[in-house]
C-alpha cells in the first residue's frame, strides 16, 4: 500500500490528481491540504509514504513545508509539482529535503511514474533537471542560492499574501515583535524600504503568485 498526501491551493488539481492516484491499485490518497500549514500537519498525522505538494502553497510554500515534514517525518519523500522550472529552485527544494520534482506540463505522462519511483525511495525529475543534477547536489553540498532564513521567508511569503504583522503572528504562533524583528531582517537582507518592494521580491522569487 502506498499512502498519499496531496496538497494544492486549487480544488481542481486536487481532485485530478486524486481521481489518477485513487485508480491505482494498491495506492491510497490520505489526505488532502489547501495550504502548507495544513499539508504539514496531515501528513503528521497520516504519515504519508509519498506528500505532493504544489511549490507555491498559501501561508507556508512548498519548499517551507518539505523542510518540515522531513525533518519530522523523514521517510516520507517529498514530489514538489509546479509550473516552474529552473535549477536554482531545485538545489533549494533538494537542500529542503525534496527528491521529486515535477513538472504541472508533465503530469499527464509522469505523474504515476514519479510516485511510484519516490515510493521506492528513488528521486524523481522531469524536464531539464535530471538526477545528473540531485547528484551534484549530493556530491558537493551546494547550498541554497536564497538569503533569507526559513522563517524570514515564511514572514515575506505571508506580508505578500497580504496578512498583517498581527496576522502573521497569529498565524505564526508567534509574538508581535518577533514578527517585526524577522520583517525587518528580511528587508535589510534583500534591500527593499517599503512593503511594496517586498511584496515584488516575494512574486520575482516565486514566494507568492503575482
Amino acid at each position: 500500500m502506498v499512502r498519499i498526501l496531496i496538497a494544492d491551493d486549487h480544488d481542481v488539481v486536487r481532485s485530478g490528481l486524486q481521481a489518477i492516484l485513487g485508480s491505482q491499485p494498491g495506492w491510497e490518497v490520505v489526505a488532502e491540504a489547501e495550504n502548507g500549514r495544513q499539508a504539514v500537519d496531515l501528513a503528521g498525522q497520516t504519515q504519508p509514504d509519498v506528500a505532493i505538494l504544489d511549490y507555491q502553497l498559501p501561508l507556508l510554500n512548498g519548499v517551507d513545508a518539505t523542510r518540515e515534514i522531513r525533518a519530522f517525518q523523514p521517510q516520507t519523500e517529498v514530489l514538489i509539482f509546479t509550473m516552474h522550472e529552473s535549477e536554482p529552485l531545485v538545489r533549494e527544494l533538494l537542500e529542503a529535503g525534496a527528491r521529486g520534482y515535477l513538472l504541472k506540463s508533465d503530469a499527464r505522462r509522469f505523474l504515476i511514474a514519479a510516485v511510484e519511483s519516490l515510493s521506492h525511495h528513488k528521486p524523481f525529475f522531469t524536464g531539464k533537471i535530471s538526477e545528473t543534477l540531485l547528484n551534484a547536489y549530493l556530491a558537493h553540498g551546494h547550498a541554497s542560492d536564497g538569503t533569507l532564513t526559513t522563517r524570514e521567508r515564511g514572514v515575506v511569503q505571508l506580508i505578500a499574501e497580504g496578512h498583517s504583522n498581527k496576522e502573521v503572528a497569529q498565524i505564526l504562533g508567534v509574538n508581535l515583535k518577533t514578527v517585526e524583528s524577522h520583517r525587518a531582517s528580511a528587508m535589510r537582507k534583500v534591500n527593499v524600504n517599503s512593503t511594496a518592494t517586498l511584496v515584488r521580491y516575494a512574486v520575482r522569487n516565486k514566494l507568492v503568485e503575482p
